[in-house]
């Protein structure tokens, strides 16, 4: 592989996963009352303990796309 297909696949790489992270977001604080709801029932974890695992699990992805998308994006970047 060149520089150039690593440049461009982890360029998109991060542009999904940071769309995939603006949806996620948008739909937790948008449709909060139904997500939280829903996922209530469907594992059995109580309302009140889903918000700051929502919390948890978008800054654990947020970190993630940073580690494994941008940085190797931007050091490819700046070669």
């Amino acid at each position: 592989m060149t520089q150039a297909t690593l440049t461009a696949f982890f360029g998109w790489t991060a542009v999904i996963h940071i769309g995939v992270l603006l949806f996620a977001t948008c739909m937790i604080y948008g449709l909060r009352g139904w997500i939280t709801d829903v996922h209530a029932r469907i594992t059995g974890v109580e309302k009140d303990t889903l918000a700051p695992l929502y919390f948890q699990w978008l800054g654990t992805y947020k970190l993630l796309i940073f580690v494994f998308a941008l940085v190797p994006w931007l050091a490819l970047t700046i070669m």
